[in-house]
């Protein structure tokens, strides 16, 4: 979507609930009306964003960005389905704009801002509200992203929280899933199986000593500074979101040939590793990790003659990207053990 280069782009918002009195109590008392909770709580993390109206207003005016294209994401969060209901909510919103923060990395893009949406619980405290606030300024300051706009409702039914990001990607040169072709090497950042042991951490059905799976479940790492990197070298790439299997797929499918992942040189933690070298079969535990999901990794086709120059670009990033198979004729996955095909009939995470 190329910004408009004759007026602002105008992004509609509930009339009434990013309306807020001038006179709204700055003080940290329990807010009397919405109008006052988003006064309070919410018009800080507008950063000062001009294009925010100071959620005074119903609508938000985007400035146009000559030769960039807007790159635009969403995803929502339900209690009791994407994270447990007593989950702290400063977590909550942190991996709300995280999970969106890693589909702008794997297209490259420049995070810019970013629209809210929530529906509280009947009887959802001011202590409640005041925490998810904290955790939305905390990761918007550190990842430097302005609160634009947005809703907040009262349900019935359990919290659901929404976040739409913007960013903003060279024109034509935002990094989509299909443009790998047979030859490119598959390459992917980080670590392989984290975020869904350390959904086992906090069940209890893993061991994690330190912590650092929970923290990588609860608090992921977008890579949001590989995108110079991926500019000059990726030619296709996903974020690692439903599995690195199945979102290696999603690669080969739009780019139209098939993917062999080498399950033997699978990235791993040494909290992994270590889950991995108690389990009886290899070659289950390793399909285990690389189908999991919530790792929110980088999963990128690198023509070969680039591959090492990406791991050099990608090192001075401050992160590691390492080779894991390549894309060949064909269509759909493969998954190799030592040479053995061990494809999984279950690939990752399934959406209903």
């Amino acid at each position: 979507m190329a910004p408009s280069t004759r007026s602002p782009v105008m992004q509609e918002t509930d009339e009434d609930d990013w309306f807020a009195e001038d006179d709204a109590p700055p003080t940290a008392v329990a807010p009397a009306t919405e109008f006052d909770h988003i006064a309070r709580l919410l018009r800080p993390l507008t950063r000062g964003d001009p294009a925010a109206l100071d959620l005074l207003d119903d609508a938000t005016v985007l400035p146009s960005r000559p030769g960039h294209d807007l790159v635009i994401t969403k995803d929502a969060m339900v209690a009791g389905v994407h994270f447990l209901p007593e989950e702290p909510l400063d977590f909550v919103a942190r991996k709300l704009l995280r999970t969106n923060l890693s589909d702008l990395a794997a297209k490259a893009a420049e995070p810019y801002g970013y629209f809210l949406a929530v529906g509280w619980p009947s009887g959802a405290d001011v202590a409640s509200r005041e925490t998810f606030a904290r955790g939305l300024a905390e990761d918007g300051a550190l990842f430097d992203i302005s609160l634009l706009g947005g809703d907040t409702v009262t349900t019935s039914g359990p919290l659901v929280v929404s976040a739409t990001l913007l960013g903003w990607a060279p024109e034509g040169g935002a990094i989509l899933r299909r443009g790998a072709k047979p030859g490119d090497r598959l390459m992917v950042s980080g670590t392989i199986g984290d975020g869904w042991l350390g959904l086992l951490a906090q069940w209890g059905e893993v061991v994690d000593s330190d912590g650092a799976l929970l923290r990588r479940y609860r608090q992921p790492e977008p890579r949001v500074t590989l995108r110079d990197a991926m500019r000059v070298h990726a030619k296709a790439a996903a974020d690692v979101s439903d599995g690195l299997l199945a979102d290696s797929g999603h690669i080969a499918i739009a780019s139209g040939c098939r993917v062999r992942v080498d399950l033997e040189r699978l990235p791993l933690s040494p909290g992994a590793q270590a889950w991995l070298d108690e389990q009886p079969e290899q070659v289950e535990g390793r399909i285990r990790l690389a189908s999991g999901g919530d790792d929110y990794e980088i999963v990128c086709a690198v023509d070969p003659n680039e591959a090492w120059a990406f791991r050099v670009a990608a090192a001075a990033a401050g992160v590691k990207v390492s080779e894991i198979g390549e894309f060949v004729e064909g269509e759909g996955v493969s998954a190799y053990y030592k040479g053995r095909d061990v494809t999984p009939s279950r690939l990752g995470w399934l959406h209903g």
